[in-house]
């Protein structure tokens, strides 16, 4: 499959097909790194809906998804969400085109709206399997910060946030 350069970045609802597509694709590449059934973070296409959300996909020129990622408000919570927050989730770039700056180019766009809708931090879970996103991450300013989320009280997981 021959994969052209992005073009266009477009907001989608967690449940376009397309979303569904990678968001499957995301799932299996978690449960080969971790031995398990991928993240079972409980996510619905109405955490992404503007203004509390927005859920991004790139095209290519051929109007093939490549790369996702989206963003999802949260409030203090028994999670360890703070008030104000912004959570990363379903960054994923397709393996043919990794390494060109897509996922860097939706996490600054990410970045951006949610800054725009008022929230305050941007926060997101990753994990010790994934040095790839860590790199990502702390490059763009992400530093380690107190555990939140579905996955707090596993030892492979790591969160990292960034003020907005």
């Amino acid at each position: 499959m021959e994969i052209r350069p992005v073009i266009e970045l477009r907001p989608v609802p967690f449940d376009h097909p397309d979303a569904v597509k990678l968001n499957d694709e995301v799932q299996a590449e978690y449960a080969v790194r971790y031995g398990d059934d991928g993240d079972e973070t409980y996510l619905e296409p109405a955490h992404f809906a503007p203004p509390r959300g927005l859920y991004l996909l790139a095209y290519d020129e051929a109007g093939v998804p490549v790369a996702s990622g989206g963003w999802r408000a949260q409030e203090a919570n028994e999670e360890n969400y703070r008030d104000g927050d912004a959570e990363l989730k379903r960054m994923f770039v397709i393996e043919p085109v990794r390494g060109r700056g897509l996922a860097r180019r939706i996490l600054a766009a990410l970045e951006e709206d949610a800054r725009a809708a008022g929230r305050t931090r941007m926060v997101l879970e990753t994990g010790t399997k994934q040095p790839e996103a860590v790199a990502l991450y702390e490059s763009s300013g992400y530093e380690p910060c107190e555990k939140f989320g579905f996955y707090r009280f596993h030892e492979s997981s790591l969160c990292y946030a960034k003020k907005l």
